[in-house]
């Protein structure tokens, strides 16, 4: 089975799903911002807050709740991934051993042990696994949000902690926390935020991740025989 083709099917939907959902949203935000129809003509207001600032304010959010829907997408396509080679080379894991593997980590965790298990040397993997680390991390907030009151979701404390400079983070909140006086606050958190540059970056690692592993997956499935000595 080419199981890279099938993932890149997947990522290759995940890209189109964010370029085809995010436009309308986008082409709103510019819309207002430049006065465009049909925000053109705003009602009148002695409200000092610009004029449909509601209505721009959704377009944002929805843009970056798409972002994460697809970052929750990418990890379940590398899970799928993962979980598919584990079938094909009959890897057995013993005592709950993938469990307790990957509530270490993807990187250090899972994966490394994986790895371990099949000979596969992962210093030579040219992907940026704390990119990757990033996604399941990102996917966990996502799927279980803590407040009712918000659509943001916000970084964990032990996620920071992991990563003090997280990949999906605003600007302005990268400024505020990272640069900024909040990164000593112990209960502020930032918001998980993924832009298409984020997202881009996010599942071309995960592509490098999968398409350096294939062959050596393949190597392990089909060995070479080993010639007979003289």
């Amino acid at each position: 089975m080419d199981v890279s083709w099938f993932f890149r099917e997947r990522t290759r939907f995940i890209r189109l799903t964010y370029e085809r959902a995010a436009n309308p949203f986008i082409e709103m935000k510019q819309q207002i911002e430049g006065g465009f129809p049909p925000f053109d003509d705003p009602p009148y207001s002695e409200d000092p807050e610009p004029p449909f600032m509601a209505e721009w304010s959704d377009a944002e959010t929805a843009i970056v709740v798409l972002g994460r829907s697809c970052v929750s997408m990418l990890s379940a396509s590398l899970k799928l991934h993962f979980d598919t080679w584990e079938k094909e080379l009959g890897v057995q894991w013993e005592n709950r051993g993938k469990a307790k593997a990957r509530r270490k980590g993807f990187a250090n965790g899972y994966l490394s042990e994986l790895c371990d298990a099949l000979s596969i040397d992962l210093n030579n993997c040219p992907a940026d696994l704390a990119v990757i680390e990033q996604v399941f991390l990102a996917r966990n907030r996502d799927q279980h949000p803590e407040s009712i009151h918000s659509m943001k979701v916000l970084h964990s404390s032990s996620d920071r902690a992991k990563h003090p400079n997280p990949i999906f983070i605003s600007e302005s909140e990268r400024a505020m926390y990272l640069e900024g006086e909040f990164g000593d606050i112990s209960f502020m958190s930032p918001s998980v935020h993924v832009d298409a540059e984020m997202l881009h970056r996010a599942i071309a690692e995960a592509e490098n991740l999968v398409d350096w592993l294939e062959p050596q997956f393949f190597a392990v499935k089909y060995p070479r025989s080993v010639a007979p000595k003289a």
